[in-house]
């Protein structure tokens, strides 16, 4: 098993910056990626970012290319979310997911945190 806990999340106004961050821990070793999704009230939720739990490559949601950087720390098993330029439209509930095989940019994650709430102001 493996647990996900988000922090970070918070109040900004627009075009202001966030550092979301996800500690993972247990069985650690057996994820293949680690991504981040989102979702609004009243939508579906939405793929973000992810990253190859090795490799380090990234993938990303058209919408927040050239502003959100994905990375992780796999000495401090610590996935981050660093966001600039943010949106109104970027408020959500940020969730941190893991999964041990498969398409890094698909739903199917295997595990997930509680999530964290990114709240911008106009």
């Amino acid at each position: 098993q493996v647990q996900l806990v988000e922090s970070g999340g918070g109040l900004v106004q627009a075009e202001g910056s966030l550092r979301l961050s996800c500690a993972a821990s247990g069985r650690t070793f057996s994820m293949s990626a680690l991504g981040w999704f989102r979702q609004a009230p009243g939508k579906w939720r939405q793929f973000v970012a992810a990253i190859s739990w090795s490799g380090g490559k990234a993938y990303y949601t058209d919408s927040v290319k050239g502003r959100f950087t994905i990375s992780r720390d796999n000495a401090k098993n610590t996935l981050y979310l660093e966001m600039s330029s943010l949106k109104p439209d970027d408020t959500a509930v940020y969730y941190c997911a893991g999964r041990v095989a498969g398409d890094p940019q698909s739903f199917d994650y295997d595990y997930w945190g509680q999530g964290t709430q990114v709240t911008v102001s106009s």
